[in-house]
C-alpha cells in the first residue's frame, strides 16, 4: 500500500505526462502554508522556463486534468503556478482504515531482498566502553533493525580491534607484573591453563598503564613490538593469552550490549583477517595493484579526474606491520567472497572519512570489489559536554559505559519520583520501568541529532517526561496503553474510522506518514527523521487526547472509530521506537 503522498504524487506526475512533460515534475510534498492546503507540487513553475510557456497555464493543465478526482476537496493556483492540494476527508478516512488492516501499517517490502552488512560499535578488547562508543552503536542498531523491517537481508558484524601493537602492549605489562607465569617460559608448553590469569578489572586496569609506559619509554615500546610480532609468528603462550584478553573482554562487552539490548550476527575482529593479509598483499603485489615505496607497500589510488591530491593506500609498513588500512581491505575481500553483498555499511566517526575512500577505491580498483557494490561511510559527529568538548568524567576521564547507565538511571528515578510516575506499582515493575526509561532516554537523545552533527550530553533534560525526549515518547504510548486496557474492560469495541473532523485531521494525516519517513530515513541513514515523526505522533495524539474525551463518549460509532485511531497510534509507536531500540512499558 502506498502512502498518501506517493499516491497523490502518481496522480499529479500522470497529468504531467499527460502534458508532455517528464514524470518528476508531479512530486508532491506536504505544504508549507498549511493555509492554502495540505501537501503543494512545484513542478509547474520548474518546467515553465524549458516548456516556454507561463507556469499558471502549465499549473491550470494539470488541474483540468486531475480536478474532477474524489480524493481532494480542493485544488488551487498560487503566485506563479504553485498547486495547493487539500484531501477529500473520506479519502483520508478510506486510507487510514486501510493502515488498521495492514499488518505492516502501509509499509512494503522492498521487491528485491538484497544482503547488507552493517559494521558498527566495534570496541578495542581491554577497553571497557565508554561514552565514545554510543554513537556508533546505536546508529548501527538502528540501521540494523530499519533495514530488517525494510525487507533487507542484514548482516551486522562487531569488527573489534583485537589484535596489533596493543596486544603487544598488554603481554609485556603482564610480564613485567608477573613474569613467573608459564605463558612467558622460552619452552613451549604442550597446553595452557584454561583459567585466564587475570580478571576483566584487571586487564582493563593494566591497558593504560601498559599504553602510558609504551609511549614514554622507547624501549618499552620496543619490546611490545617484538612481543607483538611473536604473537603473529604464532608463539603458543603469547596465543593462549591473547585468547584469554580476548574472552574476558568479549563476556564483558556481550553484558554491555545486553543492557542496551543490541546483538550481533558475527563478531570478526582483525585477528581474523591475520592470514588473509598476508595472502592478500602478495597477491596485490604479483599483479602490479601494490608497489614498493621507501621500504613499505603501498597502492596508488590517485585518479586523473581527482581535483584534489588522493594519497596511496599504505598496506605494509617499512618494517613489515599491516595497518588498519590492511585489516580493512582483507575484510572487504572476506565479505564479498562469503556474503556477496549489495551493500556494506560503515558506521564510524566522520575524522575516518578519508581513510575508507581510500579503502572503497583501493578494493574496486584492485577488483576486490565489483565495481557497483554499494560501500557507504556513515560518519557521525561527537558527544560533547557542557563545555562543549568530548563528555567525560568530574574526574576529566572517559565516562566508562557502566557509569553513564548508572547515572542515568539515578536521574530517571529521581524524574519518575518527582512526576508520581510508577509509584503505585511494585517494586521490581519500578525497576523494570526505570531501565526502560534510561535507555529511552540515552538512545533517543542521540538519535534525535542529525547523525553529521555534535551535540550536548544533558541528563537533565533527557530524563525529562516533556519536551522532545525519549521518556516523553514512552509516557505517550502508555497512555494510549491504557486507554485500549480500559477499554477493553469496559467491552467497548473498535470500529471503522470515521473521516476527520478538526480534532482528528492532523493525526490521520501525520498517521499516513510512516511508510514515506522509513524509506527517506534507510535512503539518506539518518534515523533523526524517524525521532521526529515519533514525537509529531506524541504531540498530535496528546493534542487528539486533550480534545477528545474518548472513553466518555456517548456516540458509539465516534468512540469506537477513536479507539481504532488509537490503536494505529500505538501499533505505529510500537514500531517506530523498536527501530530505535527502545521498549515500552505495559504501566507507569
Amino acid at each position: 500500500m502506498a502512502s498518501i503522498q506517493a499516491q497523490i504524487t502518481d496522480i499529479f506526475s500522470s497529468a504531467f505526462q499527460k502534458c508532455g512533460f517528464a514524470y518528476s515534475f508531479g512530486i508532491v510534498k506536504e505544504s508549507q502554508r498549511p493555509d492554502l492546503g495540505q501537501f503543494q507540487c512545484n513542478g509547474a513553475l520548474a518546467v515553465a522556463k524549458s516548456a516556454k510557456k507561463n507556469p499558471r497555464d502549465i499549473a491550470q493543465n494539470i488541474l483540468n486534468i486531475v480536478g474532477d478526482d474524489p480524493t481532494f476537496s480542493n485544488l488551487s493556483i498560487e503566485g506563479p503556478g504553485f498547486i495547493n492540494i487539500s484531501l477529500s476527508d473520506q479519502y483520508i478516512a478510506d486510507h487510514c482504515n486501510s493502515i488498521k488492516n495492514d499488518s505492516r501499517l502501509g509499509c512494503k517490502k522492498i521487491d528485491k531482498s538484497q544482503k547488507v552488512i552493517i559494521d558498527f560499535s566495534s570496541p578495542n578488547i581491554a577497553k571497557p566502553m565508554h561514552v565514545g562508543h554510543l554513537r556508533s552503536t546505536f546508529l548501527g542498531d538502528s540501521f540494523q533493525r530499519l533495514f530488517n523491517f525494510l525487507g533487507y537481508n542484514v548482516i551486522s558484524d562487531n569488527h573489534i580491534g583485537d589484535w596489533g601493537t596493543p596486544i603487544g602492549m598488554l603481554i609485556t605489562e603482564l610480564k613485567r607484573r608477573c613474569p613467573d607465569l608459564i605463558y612467558f617460559d622460552e619452552k613451549e608448553a604442550d597446553s595452557y591453563p584454561e583459567k585466564p590469569p587475570i580478571t576483566i578489572s584487571e586487564l582493563e586496569e593494566m591497558y593504560p598503564h601498559a599504553n602510558k609506559r609504551c609511549t614514554e619509554d622507547e624501549s618499552a615500546m620496543e619490546e611490545a613490538i617484538k612481543a607483538t610480532e611473536s604473537l603473529q609468528r604464532g608463539r603458543k603462550g603469547y596465543i593462549a593469552l591473547w585468547q584469554h584478553f580476548v574472552n574476558l573482554s568479549v563476556t564483558a562487552l556481550k553484558m554491555d550490549y545486553n543492557e542496551l539490548n543490541i546483538s550481533f550476527d558475527y563478531w570478526l575482529g582483525e585477528s581474523f583477517y591475520e592470514d588473509r593479509m598476508k595472502t592478500l598483499t602478495e597477491k596485490l603485489k604479483n599483479n602490479g595493484n601494490a608497489i614498493i615505496s621507501d621500504g613499505a607497500l603501498i597502492m596508488p589510488i590517485m585518479e586523473k579526474s581527482d581535483q584534489e591530491e588522493i594519497p596511496p593506500l599504505m598496506l605494509v609498513k617499512s618494517g613489515g606491520g599491516f595497518l588498519y588500512s590492511t585489516s580493512d581491505l582483507a575484510t572487504i575481500d572476506y565479505r564479498v567472497e562469503k556474503f556477496n553483498p549489495d551493500k556494506i555499511l560503515y558506521v564510524v566517526d566522520q575524522r575516518q572519512h578519508l581513510h575508507f575512500s581510500q579503502v572503497f577505491r583501493a578494493a574496486k580498483k584492485s577488483g576486490i570489489a565489483r565495481s557497483d557494490l554499494f560501500m557507504k561511510h556513515i560518519g557521525f559527529g561527537t558527544i560533547n559536554g557542557p563545555d562543549g568538548k568530548p563528555f567525560k568524567t568530574r574526574a576529566g576521564g572517559v565516562m566508562k559505559l557502566n557509569d553513564l547507565i548508572a547515572l542515568v538511571t539515578k536521574k530517571a528515578e529521581e524524574r519518575m519520583k518527582e512526576a508520581n510516575i510508577a509509584q503505585d506499582l511494585s517494586k521490581d515493575e519500578q525497576k523494570d520501568i526505570t531501565k526502560k526509561v534510561c535507555i529511552a532516554a540515552l538512545k533517543y537523545a542521540d538519535l534525535m541529532n542529525h547523525r553529521m552533527s555534535d551535540y550536548i550530553f544533558d541528563i537533565d533534560k533527557f530524563c525529562r517526561f516533556e519536551g522532545k525526549t525519549g521518556p516523553y515518547l514512552l509516557y505517550s504510548a502508555v497512555r494510549i496503553k491504557s486507554i485500549l486496557r480500559k477499554a477493553n474492560e469496559q467491552n467497548i469495541p473498535e470500529g471503522d474510522i470515521l473521516p476527520p473532523t478538526k480534532s482528528t485531521r492532523t493525526l490521520m494525516l501525520v498517521l499516513s506518514q510512516l511508510p514515506d519517513v522509513l524509506y527517506n530515513a534507510s535512503e539518506v541513514f539518518y534515523p533523526n527523521y524517524i525521532c521526529d515523526f515519533a514525537f509529531n505522533l506524541a504531540q498530535e495524539f496528546n493534542r487528539f487526547y486533550n480534545e477528545c474525551h474518548i472513553l466518555s463518549e456517548g456516540k458509539e460509532s465516534l468512540q469506537s472509530s477513536w479507539l481504532s485511531l488509537c490503536k494505529i497510534c500505538l501499533r505505529e509507536f510500537e514500531l517506530v521506537l523498536s527501530l530505535l531500540g527502545i521498549e515500552i512499558p505495559d504501566r507507569m
